[in-house]
């Protein structure tokens, strides 16, 4: 399976884990957590220290989420990568998406060996943003400049 074909399987998924999600309003995560929520999915907050995220009741890990779900993005640090594929994989979840913008965001070499260990297939570090249809122009530019550097998924 291509990369682009990972992105676009993991957006068909319109419930999913949504795992770092800041409890601050103002943090990127919760601007893209909105945008999931406009563009008609169903983000399941994960968050072992809040209750609720944008009106939607988290959840302290994977396995409690009911009904269960086949897709996770992390947002989160790489050194916690690892841990997190492994409870994805005792949950069932079968497709990840390791955000990133900039710098090395929530992928580590280690959580991808662990995907295809377990037969999951991850998305190594994008923005959604840059795939979402109409996004805002900074994402549109975003998308342009990795299209014409040769960096954006085929």
């Amino acid at each position: 399976m291509t990369q682009m074909e990972t992105v676009r399987e993991f957006l068909a998924q319109k419930r999913f884990a949504f795992v770092g999600v800041s409890r601050q309003s103002k943090d990127f995560s919760r601007a893209l957590f909105r945008e999931f929520q406009a563009r008609q999915y169903d983000p399941i907050p994960v968050h072992p220290e809040a209750a609720e995220i944008e009106g939607v009741r988290c959840v302290a890990r994977l396995k409690e989420i009911e009904p269960p779900v086949e897709a996770a993005l992390l947002m989160t640090s790489p050194s916690i990568s690892n841990v997190l594929v492994r409870e994805c994989a005792e949950a069932g979840i079968k497709n990840i998406w390791f955000y990133r913008s900039c710098g090395q965001g929530a992928v580590s070499a280690e959580a991808l060996e662990n995907c295809q260990a377990h037969g999951i297939a991850a998305v190594p570090g994008e923005c959604p943003f840059m795939f979402f249809q109409a996004a805002g122009w900074f994402h549109r530019l975003h998308g342009a400049i990795r299209k014409i550097t040769g960096t954006y998924p085929r």
